[in-house]
């Protein structure tokens, strides 16, 4: 559905977006946010990184569990939940950790590299229920 792949894409970029707001939370991507013009949504930091990113990396979690169950390819749809997964457990238990940053990161790319890798090639038929 042309619906949920768009949906699910904005909220990729949506996730994206929040974390460049924040450059004390996130200083690697704190520093491109600046470099491409940005540094405006630092005011609004706390807004992007306490309800926006939450709500964006649900929006995708919700999406891509939806898509899993759909199309019924198992190694997609554990790669595809598991980066939401991962932004929503850095943003809430695994804040005081000093890795949680890496993990966040980690699960940014992945979620970049996965939406990239599903315009290249798309999930296929939706399987039916036998």
């Amino acid at each position: 559905m042309i619906f949920t792949r768009v949906f699910e894409k904005l909220g990729n970029l949506g996730v994206v977006v929040s974390a460049l707001g924040c450059a004390g939370c996130f200083p690697a991507l704190g520093a491109l946010g600046a470099t491409l013009g940005l540094g405006f949504l630092s005011q609004y930091e706390g807004l992007f990184i306490n309800t926006l990113l939450p709500l964006f990396a649900l929006v995708v979690l919700f999406l891509n569990a939806f898509n899993w169950t759909r199309h019924r390819v198992f190694w997609r749809g554990l790669l595809s939940v598991l980066p939401p997964i991962a932004i929503l457990l850095v943003l809430y238990p695994l804040w005081a950790y000093a890795w949680s940053t890496k993990l966040f990161y980690a699960a940014l790319v992945s979620m970049f590299a996965l939406s990239v890798f599903d315009l290249l090639k798309s999930a296929g038929a939706i399987q039916c229920r036998t």
